[in-house]
């Protein structure tokens, strides 16, 4: 039987949904068929996806938006430190480095009586893994993409 450890102050459903997310996103499934090595290797390729880092660039275009939240890098997988910057110059943009699991979002917030704009899009070596687009008085929601480790 394959059992996965938990590692020391985090709790153990959050940390058997991270390692079973890691395994999905490797494309790897191990079961009893496979038997012990098999299970071995699954938990090796776990804590490569975990440990392994990604870099994004965020983009935030438009007018009149009030602040960006993005995830920056700090914080574990499930439970990122979201950083804000208030006011910002459009447009905008932001290269952070994420690691493993982590999904990388931006969200950028506008309200305004004379209506707003707003795209944002989430690149990751040249290539767009998301983008959306919002008008109107108020916009907010924002860009989130899976990571692109394992994938």
């Amino acid at each position: 039987m394959c059992r996965i450890r938990n590692p020391g102050g985090s709790s153990m459903k959050r940390f058997i949904r991270t390692a079973v997310r890691a395994v999905a996103a490797t494309g790897i499934v191990a079961g009893p068929a496979f038997g012990l090595t098999a299970c071995s290797e699954a938990v090796d390729q776990v804590d490569k996806v975990v440990d392994e880092k990604y870099e994004v660039t965020y983009e935030v275009t438009g007018k009149n938006v009030d602040s960006i939240q993005y995830h920056g890098g700090g914080g574990e997988a499930m439970n990122p430190k979201i950083e804000t910057v208030d006011k910002p110059t459009l447009p905008w943009t932001k290269t952070v480095t994420l690691r493993g699991i982590m999904p990388a979002a931006v969200m950028p917030v506008a309200a305004d009586l004379t209506g707003t704009e707003v795209t944002c899009r989430i690149t990751h070596k040249g290539k767009v893994l998301t983008e959306e687009t919002g008008e109107g008085l108020a916009t907010a929601g924002g860009c989130i993409a899976e990571s692109p480790v394992g994938g």
